[in-house]
């Protein structure tokens, strides 16, 4: 049980580091093919599309990496992204460095 618990909260700190957190992902959709379509922006470092234990499908979101802030913005100026014929929703992830959110948390 603690591990599991170390786990996930080792899981909640990595997803900081990602550039950009991505919703309604088809269920067809697969990692290699997402970062296929994000690589069109810029480089991508790494594509987490976390699985359901119990179903065995994937949760129909991801978190993407990319090696520069520009790349990002790429991604970002693109009005939509449509995979399969639907269409994802995109938000940028906000990144704080630890002094900021030691002191929001006080």
């Amino acid at each position: 049980m603690a591990a599991a618990n170390a786990v996930r909260a080792a899981g909640r700190r990595t997803r900081r580091l990602f550039d950009i957190f991505v919703a309604e992902i088809p269920w067809t959709v697969s990692s290699k093919e997402l970062k296929e379509y994000f690589s069109q922006f810029g480089s991508v470092q790494r594509c987490q599309l976390p699985f359901d234990r119990d179903t065995g499908f994937h949760r129909r979101y991801c978190w993407i990496k990319f090696s520069a802030p520009e790349e990002v913005q790429n991604v970002l100026q693109k009005d939509s992204h449509i995979l399969e014929g639907s269409k994802l929703a995109l938000q940028q992830q906000i990144r704080r460095r630890r002094s900021q959110r030691k002191s929001q948390s006080e």
